[in-house]
Formats: C-alpha cells, structure tokens, sequence
C-alpha cells in the first residue's frame, strides 16, 4: 500500500469521524435510552441473583458488563450505513468505483469511523455517571467498577480493538451484500436480533445453559462484547486470555477476506442504477 493511499484512507477516516461526532442530540437521546436500559437490566439481574441460584458470575461483574454494553453499544453491527444504501440505489456507487483507493478498505475505513465515533460520544458519558456518580449517590452495589487488574485493563484494551476490528468486518460484509440486496432491508430486520443476542449484549453468556455454550464460543458474535467484558471484569482469567483473543482475532480475518472475496465478484458484476 503507497504514502498515497494511506494518506487517503487517514483522510476518510478523520472525516468521516468528525462528520458523526456532529451528531449530538442524536448521541444525546442515545444516552438517555441507554441508561433506561441498563438500569432496566440491573433491576432484572438483581431479582435473579435475589431466587439464590448459583449465578456464573458476581453481581459486581455483571453490573459491570451491562453498563459495559450500554456504553459501547454503537460498536455493534446491527445496522448499516444509510448514506451507503443510497449510494447503491442511486447509482452513485460508481463514484466509489472511481477513486484510485481499493474500494473494500475503502468502505471498511468508513464502517469503523462510523462505529467509533458514534460509541466516542455515548461511552464517556455512561461510564463517568455510573463509575463515578453513582457511587459519591449511594449506589455502590450499581455502580461501574475498575478493571479487575492491570492484567484485566489490559486484556480489554486490546479486545476492544478486536471488537472495533471484527465490528468493522461485519458492518463492511453487510455493506457489500447491497451490491446484490439493493435496499438491505431483509439484513436491517435481522442483524440486530442476530448481533444482539449472540454477542452476550441480552442476557450475558455465561447465564446460558452449558449445552448451547459450545455455539456461543465459536460464534464470531462473541468477540464483540462478552470477550471484552469479561475479560474487563476477571471472568476470563489472564491465562485464558491469548487464546480467546487469538479466536477474536482469526474471525476478523476471516471475516475480512469473505468481504474482500464478496466486494470482488459484486463489483465486477454490479449494474449501476440510472445508466
């Protein structure tokens, strides 16, 4: 890859990420959903763990992971970009033909702008309120915790990056298919239910029963929250580590290349609406 295209994709990415970043009364309401949800969600945890049942994980752990899913929820792919659908249905996807950068980078450079920054305006809000006011109100026991330890904090620095990584990839592979879709309406109605509830954003994984817990490991959903989480909480020890990275790592490659091999057969066959 030349200076030159670099310097392009940088470009994109610097733009497109401040573009979003306008968008604050959107990020606002966002917040405001999003606290309902968690405090909705503690509320439910907490009458679990009151039946006394052995839970899979400590209610410090899991208060932290909901609120860790309330502050990063834009990092899920369960939607997809709109201005590109309109690109696709106008015929002004030929433009994106035309720019002397690979056309897949291209569009995977924009997915992750569009998915961080929108995550960059909801997460410092969330995670200041309930990790520090919270606590000085009296709600200790809701409150968002510190990492379970410099192992743990970084453990989840760098699955966070995993996450941005085959979040991407998965937005990107949604992208792709609207050279064939068109509208994409049929992936709009069922990716959300899809990345939702297989990435532990629902009802954490380690509360499933142990017979589905096979499918949820090897799932690429996993990589984008339950992965990060329990790693930020202990619940995945140090030792456990690598390897489960190395998996979130390997589904974002992997996830990569089908988009690269898909984005090649689309564009050679794409016909362009409106002439």
């Amino acid at each position: 890859m030349t200076a030159a295209a670099l310097s392009g994709y940088r470009a994109l990415l610097s733009a497109r990420y401040r573009m979003v970043l306008q968008y604050r009364a959107a990020a606002a309401a966002g917040i405001a959903t999003q606290f309902f949800w968690g405090v909705i969600m503690i509320m439910v945890m907490e009458a679990f763990f009151a039946v006394g049942v052995a839970p899979p994980m400590s209610f410090a752990a899991t208060v932290s992971y909901i609120w860790l899913g309330q502050a990063l929820l834009a990092l899920q792919p369960w939607n997809h970009d709109r201005e590109l659908e309109a690109m696709v249905q106008k015929g002004h996807v030929a433009y994106e033909l035309l720019r002397p950068l690979d056309l897949y980078t291209l569009w995977f450079v924009r997915a992750v702008a569009w998915r961080t920054a929108g995550a960059s305006l909801r997460a410092i809000p969330i995670v200041l309120v309930a990790g520090l006011l919270l606590p000085v109100m009296g709600g200790e026991r809701w409150a968002l915790g510190p990492p379970a330890g410099a192992e743990a904090a970084l453990g989840f620095a760098v699955a966070l990056l995993g996450t941005i990584a085959l979040g991407g990839a998965i937005t990107t592979l949604v992208h792709v298919s609207l050279l064939w879709t068109i509208s994409g309406e049929g992936l709009a109605r069922v990716m959300p239910s899809l990345v939702i509830f297989f990435s532990g954003m629902v009802v954490p994984i380690p509360f499933f029963p142990d017979w589905i817990q096979p499918l949820f490991a090897w799932l690429p959903f996993r990589g984008l929250a339950d992965v990060p989480f329990r790693l930020y909480t202990g619940h995945i020890p140090p030792s456990e580590a690598l390897p489960t990275l190395a998996l979130v790592a390997a589904w974002a490659l992997a996830l990569v290349a089908l988009g690269r091999w898909l984005m090649a057969r689309g564009a050679r066959r794409l016909v362009v609406h409106g002439g």
